[in-house]
């Protein structure tokens, strides 16, 4: 419940920011075209994401006959915690990985690597797969979708503010050098602001499903021990011949950031430390 009130908050925080952004620099008129666009935005997001998501890294989907212990798994999870059994997908890379996507539990999708599959022992895989559930009972894939969405459009705007300031289309000759200075600053600000509190809604939905996880599968130890391996494994993978690559756009969608370097400081991290996540689990 703590972790669900901080996303709403941090959601709202981010609208806001929006609405803001908006209304600087086109007034009254511009914080309502932000606003509708935001709404266009989300809606897009919310039937098409996964779609995009899975087409992106040429996920493959399976059946129980093409991979009999990751669907049967699944399958397992699925009706423990009540959930319509979800599309299973491969991705063909020795990345390990796992990540879930979909509007809403009746048309989710779990995806795992190859990589993955090689490293994680059943029970390990078990705890994973427990986890990406956990996120689609949380309905945290629409949450991550809209997040991202409308921190694109803060930065989106940010940057015509930025342009549009520099090229003097903001207010006309009378503006002084304080005005540009001013709208330079927005330009800055803002998308910094929007990302910050995206990924701390990304965080803080990771550890809710590692909660919500550790009860579907009943084995928090499994789920901190496959973290341990996906930590280690992440930080030592290099991309062989014919890997999909991971997107800085989509890294917050993993069990565990695939993009090691890219985040030097905790307020920048897409997740939250895998040490504090596993000392979490060990102490359900």
């Amino acid at each position: 419940m703590g972790n669900m009130i901080k996303t709403t908050l941090l959601l709202a925080s981010l609208t806001g920011l929006l609405v803001i952004v908006g209304r600087i620099i086109g007034g009254p008129s511009g914080m309502v075209i932000a606003f509708l666009f935001a709404i266009v935005m989300n809606f897009g997001s919310y039937w098409y994401s996964d779609k995009i998501v899975l087409k992106m890294y040429k996920a493959q989907e399976v059946s129980s006959a093409e991979a009999p212990q990751l669907y049967g798994i699944v399958q397992k999870l699925a009706m423990r915690a009540d959930l319509p059994m979800p599309k299973v997908y491969i991705v063909n890379t020795s990345m390990p990985n796992a990540f879930a996507t979909g509007r809403d539990p009746q048309h989710a999708a779990v995806a795992a690597t190859s990589g993955i599959l090689d490293l994680l022992s059943p029970e390990e895989l078990e705890g994973v797969l427990a986890h990406e559930l956990g996120h689609v009972k949380n309905r945290d894939t629409l949450i991550s979708a809209v997040a991202a969405t409308i921190a694109g459009v803060i930065t989106m705007l940010a940057t015509m503010a930025r342009w549009a300031a520099i090229f003097g289309g903001i207010g006309g000759r009378d503006d002084d050098g304080n005005s540009i200075i001013g709208f330079i600053a927005l330009a800055i600000v803002a998308p910094l602001a929007a990302t910050i509190i995206q990924l701390a809604i990304s965080r803080s939905r990771e550890f809710a499903a590692d909660a919500e996880g550790a009860r579907i599968s009943q084995k928090p130890w499994a789920l901190a021990s496959a973290l341990e391996k996906l930590e280690h494994g992440s930080s030592q993978y290099r991309p062989g011949r014919g890997d999909v690559q991971a997107s800085q756009h989509t890294a917050h969608m993993f069990i565990v950031n695939p993009l090691k370097g890219s985040s030097l400081m905790n307020l920048f991290r897409t997740h939250p430390a895998t040490e504090e996540r596993i000392r979490r689990l060990r102490t359900m």
